[in-house]
């Protein structure tokens, strides 16, 4: 368990300086066991792709984790991606989230950010038949260095759950393409993704679309 050798070995010099009876570290030490078992099992991480399967090694697939995720999350759900086409599954999820009361939030590319690297329709267009989804980007301006992108691909629903993946928000992407990923559920990872884009957010680095 990382970290525990470390708090293990600050008891035991504590005990070393203090003169601690050698039952009380036992118990001091027994707790902190505990305290990193319960902690790690807290956190569960799983291998996500898109693309062909194989029998022999079972793995999750992107495009059902993703929707799963969504029909998931009950008060906060956010999701990045560099490009995005309409892909019914994903949709329909967003829209009954918004339906229950969740907060939706994407965070996409533009033309004129991607530059020459894409073309076709804006990525914002792929929820335009989800109204209740509020759509923010990097605008060029707030871009310190040339050839800056949006490129961050992720999912975070109520701060518990974590898709990263290499898929963007394409049918493509969550079912042709060989994309990896992974899922966490639990543990800081989650919290830390959702405030990261929440502070980005409040600095301006990121702005309203609509």
């Amino acid at each position: 368990m990382p970290g525990f050798a470390e708090a293990a070995q600050a008891i035991l010099d504590a005990q070393e300086a203090e003169s601690v009876p050698d039952r009380e570290a036992v118990a001091y030490l027994r707790g902190v066991a505990d305290g990193y078992a319960q902690h790690a099992g807290a956190i569960r991480v799983e291998s996500v792709w898109s693309g062909p399967s194989t029998h022999a090694v079972p793995v999750r697939a992107t495009s059902q984790v993703l929707v799963d995720l969504v029909a998931e999350a009950a008060h906060e759900l956010v999701l990045m991606t560099y490009s995005a086409k309409p892909y019914s599954p994903l949709l329909d999820a967003l829209g009954a989230a918004i339906t229950r009361g969740v907060s939706v939030m994407a965070v996409v590319e533009t033309l004129q950010g991607a530059g020459s690297a894409m073309g076709g329709s804006e990525p914002a267009a792929a929820f335009a038949s989800v109204p209740g989804v509020e759509l923010w980007h990097w605008p060029p301006g707030k871009r310190t260095e040339q050839g800056a992108k949006m490129h961050a691909k992720l999912a975070v629903a109520d701060r518990r759950l974590l898709l990263m993946s290499s898929a963007n928000l394409t049918q493509s992407g969550v079912v042709r393409n060989i994309e990896a990923g992974l899922l966490v559920h639990g543990g800081a990872a989650p919290q830390r993704a959702a405030e990261h884009i929440a502070e980005l957010r409040s600095k301006g680095l990121l702005e309203r679309l609509r």
